[in-house]
């Protein structure tokens, strides 16, 4: 086994050194982020809090639709106080220096094009990729110069479609453009877009430069950052998928594809008027049949909505998007709740207590259908035989978003007519956070690796049969079995397409893949069992396994990466909060411990028992 796992740890050091293009001899100098609006904005994007005097909701129910408070609950929010995050940066850093560069373009705009990460206002190269150069602290509200206060209000409002890429550089991946014009419509400062023409008869326009922009309601504006792939340097991709055969495909690896899994359903078809802003010109957008705003800022329908303070209440009802942006991690903004959100701090306890019930929502009421049958039963010393679909109700994989540690199982028991549990699959401990994948559990995940040229393998363990999750190094998937969306068009497309399981077409021929997944489970009867035998189906979702945060701390203990303070000395003075004197992992290890593994969420839940 030690030889084994020297050789495994060889090969990384090798994979880590080759990771780029030949061109590219090593690490030192590569810009990883050379598309897209660059430091150095003639316009700084302005802070979040220079929105809330107008944004935010003060009064009644304000607090549930209005623009700002809806947003200051999100994970959007919190992009760059998400403890997860850091832990994974470092990881990230230690395998490919400097390449957090291209992590914290997402996590902290405001720091990244203010100069502040790894490259200056100037172009100059800094040595900011681990964050040590941000200033704010995690508690501080979102001031001008806090870089720790997300993806914040400009960034998206000042977004613009993407300009000519080069040839292999999609617009993902953060290659964002940013308007920096000095001219918008006469005003001197550039745009902040919406999905509002102005004048509108009985709204006020906004008292700041601003365009109406077809762009803001479409699935490609969130594609800009939720579609990921492997760094593309000016040499190339950073690192290219291997398929399954050992072909390198040339193709930038795709860490995460959210956006494409929409676009390749029907979800993404140009269907019919998506509702997201009245009185739109026919021709003017193509007509998406349900956008990822559609169901992630769905429309205000309270009675006061209205988008800003200078207009009346109602104004706005059913043509405002709630900015709380829900998606799956309400784990996550617990942690941030707790850590930095109270009246101390951050003062926002209720607006995230709000986005996690929506969270919570959103997993259990829209997500997944659950159904159960089971077939005769001939009486104790025979199988019992559970027949389970999971269907995807979402527009886009079931599971999806950031891969790493998050995963949707079956769990089913079966009890007696004591009530004694006599069988079960997909077992979970919530004290040690285990589980058992038995025989017959279904987990959905998607398992990325690094390609063994050696045994023709995509390797997701080390020697120690640890499972694996470099982030940047991963350029092969072993698994992946999440379950498509409606009308899925991709189970031919080498970046989305199944892994280790086959989900059939609708129809022969069609060219679209089921959107559910079915599952037989035996589950054996011993004779003289008590009956009626029930049986209990939970479908699980989880933002954080085990094997994932212990990979993280593990890889900070076997690095020695140093605690939070000794890694940023003298570049600025210890933080007030976060780490500090510990490693961001073992900090992330303590706060899944203590903050309940990350208990897995119960999306669906169905009992039936026998005669």
């Amino acid at each position: 086994m030690k030889h084994v796992l020297v050789s495994l740890l060889l090969a990384i050091s090798v994979w880590a050194a080759t990771w780029l293009p030949s061109s590219a001899a090593t690490t030192t100098g590569t810009d990883f982020t050379p598309h897209g609006t660059q430091p150095g904005l003639q316009s700084v994007l302005q802070s979040s809090g220079d929105c809330y005097g107008c944004h935010a909701g003060f009064f009644g129910t304000q607090k549930r639709f209005m623009p700002h408070s809806t947003w200051s609950g999100s994970m959007m929010a919190h992009a760059g106080r998400d403890p997860l995050f850091w832990a994974a940066l470092d990881v990230a850093n230690q395998d490919v220096p400097g390449v957090g560069d291209y992590c914290l373009r997402c996590h902290s705009p405001e720091g990244w094009f203010g100069g502040r990460v790894a490259k200056s206002s100037t172009g100059a190269a800094l040595n900011g990729a681990n964050g040590c150069l941000l200033t704010g602290d995690h508690d501080d509200n979102d001031y001008a110069g806090n870089d720790y206060a997300g993806v914040g209000c400009h960034l998206c409002h000042r977004q613009q479609e993407a300009a000519a890429l080069p040839v292999g550089v999609r617009p993902d991946s953060g290659n964002l453009f940013i308007d920096d014009s000095s001219d918008c419509n006469g005003d001197a400062e550039p745009c902040r877009i919406g999905p509002y023409r102005y004048p509108e008869a009985g709204i006020s326009p906004p008292p700041h430069a601003n365009a109406y922009a077809a762009f803001v309601k479409r699935g490609q504006f969130c594609g800009s950052c939720h579609d990921v792939s492997s760094p593309v340097t000016s040499s190339g991709p950073a690192r290219t998928l291997i398929d399954a055969f050992g072909n390198d495909t040339g193709i930038a690896f795709p860490i995460e594809r959210t956006a494409s899994e929409w676009t390749y359903s029907d979800f993404g078809d140009t269907l019919f008027v998506d509702g997201f802003a009245d009185a739109e010109p026919a021709g003017d957008v193509a007509r998406f049949g349900e956008t990822c705003q559609s169901c992630h800022m769905p429309q205000s329908v309270e009675p006061e909505t209205m988008a800003c303070h200078q207009n009346d209440e109602g104004s706005r009802v059913g043509n405002l998007g709630r900015h709380d942006l829900v998606g799956a991690n309400a784990w996550v903004l617990g942690l941030i709740r707790n850590l930095y959100a109270g009246i101390s701090g951050l003062a926002r306890e209720s607006e995230i207590d709000q986005t996690i019930q929506r969270t919570l929502a959103l997993l259990t009421d829209k997500s997944a259908q659950l159904d159960v049958a089971l077939d005769a039963f001939a009486g104790p010393g025979s199988d019992l035989t559970a027949h389970v679909r999971v269907t995807n109700q979402t527009g886009h994989k079931l599971p999806t978003g950031y891969s790493e540690g998050r995963r949707m199982w079956l769990n089913v028991q079966a009890r007696d007519g004591n009530g004694a549990l006599i069988f079960e699959s997909g077992a979970y401990d919530a004290s040690t956070g285990v589980l058992v994948e038995d025989a017959q559990a279904r987990v959905y995940e998607v398992q990325q690796g690094i390609w063994n040229a050696g045994t023709n393998h995509c390797d997701i363990r080390d020697g120690s049969a640890r499972k694996m999750f470099h982030f940047v190094l991963n350029n092969c998937i072993a698994k992946d079995n999440r379950i498509p969306p409606r009308g899925f068009r991709g189970g031919n497309n080498p970046e989305l397409q199944p892994v280790a399981h086959v989900y059939p077409e609708t129809s022969l021929g069609s060219g679209r893949l089921v959107n559910f997944d079915d599952v037989t489970l035996i589950i054996p009867i011993a004779p003289g069992t008590v009956t009626p035998i029930s049986v209990d189906v939970r479908l699980h979702h989880q933002v954080a396994s085990r094997d994932y945060i212990e990979f993280l701390n593990n890889e900070a203990i076997e690095h020695a990466i140093p605690s939070e303070n000794l890694m940023c000395q003298p570049a600025r003075p210890p933080l007030a909060t976060g780490p500090r004197t510990q490693t961001r992992a073992q900090f992330m290890f303590d706060l899944w411990v203590n903050n309940g593994r990350s208990p897995p969420v119960v999306m669906e839940h169905r009992t039936l028992t026998t005669p």
